[in-house]
């Protein structure tokens, strides 16, 4: 049930131009009713509003996460965390210690395992064999590009040698045998083996992973990889009240998906609870660099980068024709400037949807061209300033030994697209890297990582800084023009969710170093209180 509320003494920070400042706000129903001095709100709020004393608080519209896996991210860090683990021997002591906690015969899992861990050695079931010996065992990498099996997974999953599967994806193989590695989608060779959580765990922890967020602020996040049972998921958790943030859910259709399968899932367009929807589909056009999978117009230095993970670009076309002909709005992941290309003049031929704008995903090798686009053609940029976090300044990252230095300076360019009117909204895709949004934000100012212990040489493209109001646009304002809620979410004003965010600082004037540190005191999300500090 939504609650009826106000918020009287506070600081808030609206983002509405009509009244961009006020020191309450309340909410009927999980509509807020009153913006304005404490006594004007105290004259237009329910009789039965609860009161929350804004004393300290400064308040601002609920953050948005734009990019984010909700559901499937419990189960991709399921495991031992190896974010922190900077060489080969910390990765072998974490896995070991997670077979340790498993116990014999169990299948061992970690995710997070950096692209730099190993150096230029080839990564495959070596790393983990030494590591958890004759047992089964899954990593998956930072990017959820790659996967790495042991060697007794992929005994278990009859991976025995080369696989034919579409696109991009491979079973990496050398002298006929599986190294190990498997990219992209390759990955979902391991499912029939392993085990897989029950209905009711998987339930339990994304309802977890919801209160988490809440606790960073958050209030709602639009969910990149989807499917008809996450919408029931979604479904139910919100039956049992455990459902503590919107979602955005997006339908992941990939080149393997059949048109037959294509054409049933488009009956699903208008699926929706109070917090939750579809009407959204997500398109790969292509990888990542690391890897030689970004859809490039021109070969990376080892050659590759030249291929769309659909084999055929017309049934790419025809997916986001025959998905918006059924009302949806199409997301797509784009890296390369190719795939970006492909992505926007897809759209163009297809035209728009009413539900929302179209959007590109990560949009990461952007020359003058493509950038222009964005703005004219009123295409969304849905940037993740965290993706950042594995590029060097002296170019020795996997990233830029790929794309070489004349990409790499037109790469992940939010400012130039902000200054030249695009809507760019900003998100972590989570579990690639971390969601809580004072971080991300404090990488959108800094474009690198916060803290007294930086420096700013460490800065790579230094032109790309946004200004602490655009970056906290991007997970407010933007992010919810980015779906579509452009005139009820992202501000604070009467007829707008009563959906907020209360820190114990002005996330505008504190220094973006220290805005990871920020405590938040309050989050409200449908006119419900779902997080407060104690």
């Amino acid at each position: 049930m939504s609650g009826n509320g106000m918020i009287v003494g506070a600081s808030v920070l609206t983002l509405d131009d009509e009244r961009p400042h006020a020191t309450a706000v309340a909410w009927k129903e999980g509509v807020i009713v009153a913006v304005g001095t404490d006594a004007e709100v105290r004259a237009q709020a329910p009789a039965d509003a609860e009161r929350y004393d804004g004393r300290g608080l400064h308040v601002v519209p609920g953050l948005i996460d734009s990019h984010h896996h909700p559901i499937s991210g419990v189960d991709i860090t399921r495991g031992v965390d190896l974010s922190a683990c900077a060489s080969i021997a910390e990765v072998q002591a974490a896995l070991a210690g997670e077979r340790e906690r498993v116990g014999d015969g169990a299948w061992v899992f970690a995710w997070g395992l950096g692209p730099a861990v190993a150096g230029a050695q080839e990564l495959g079931h070596w790393l983990i064999d030494e590591a958890v010996g004759d047992q089964p065992a899954v990593v998956r990498l930072w990017d959820v590009h790659t996967t790495l099996a042991s060697r007794r997974a992929l005994e278990l999953a009859r991976i025995t040698g080369p696989v034919e599967l579409e696109g991009t994806s491979e079973v990496v193989c050398r002298d006929g045998r599986p190294t190990g590695a498997l990219l992209e989608l390759a990955r979902d060779l391991l499912l029939p083996a392993m085990p897989v959580p029950t209905p009711e765990e998987r339930r339990d922890r994304v309802a977890e992973s919801c209160r988490r967020l809440n606790a960073m602020g958050l209030t709602e996040v639009h969910a990149m990889d989807g499917s008809p049972a996450h919408l029931d998921l979604a479904e139910a958790l919100e039956a049992e009240g455990r459902l503590t943030l919107r979602m955005v859910l997006s339908l992941m259709i990939g080149a393997d998906t059949p048109v037959d399968e294509q054409v049933e899932l488009t009956r699903l367009a208008d699926r929706r609870g109070r917090l939750w929807r579809g009407g959204t589909v997500k398109l790969f056009l292509d990888g990542v660099p690391e890897t030689g999978t970004a859809w490039l117009r021109e070969p990376d230095s080892a050659g590759e980068g030249l291929h769309s993970m659909w084999p055929d670009f017309a049934d790419y076309l025809a997916a986001v024709r025959r998905f918006v002909d059924a009302g949806f709005q199409c997301a797509t992941h784009a890296i390369g400037d190719q795939a970006v290309r492909g992505a926007l003049d897809a759209y163009r031929a297809v035209g728009p949807v009413a539900r929302a704008p179209h959007r590109v995903e990560h949009a990461s090798v952007l020359p003058a061209d493509l950038l222009e686009r964005f703005a004219t053609e009123g295409v969304v940029a849905s940037m993740q300033p965290l993706h950042s976090a594995h590029v060097r300044a002296d170019g020795s990252d996997a990233t830029s030994r790929r794309l070489g230095p004349e990409r790499m300076r037109i790469i992940s360019r939010p400012a130039d697209l902000v200054r030249g009117g695009a809507t760019v909204a900003l998100g972590s895709d989570w579990p690639i890297a971390s969601d809580d949004p004072r971080f991300g934000m404090a990488w959108a100012r800094l474009q690198r990582a916060p803290g007294a212990a930086h420096r700013d040489d460490e800065v790579v493209v230094p032109e790309q800084r946004l200004s602490a109001v655009e970056a906290l646009r991007g997970y407010t304002v933007h992010a919810a023009r980015a779906v579509g809620d452009g005139g009820h979410g992202g501000r604070i004003r009467v007829g707008g969710r009563a959906d907020l965010a209360g820190f114990g600082a002005d996330v505008l004037a504190i220094d973006a170093d220290e805005l990871p540190d920020v405590p938040v005191r309050l989050t409200v999300v449908d006119g419900r209180a779902v997080y407060r500090s104690t």
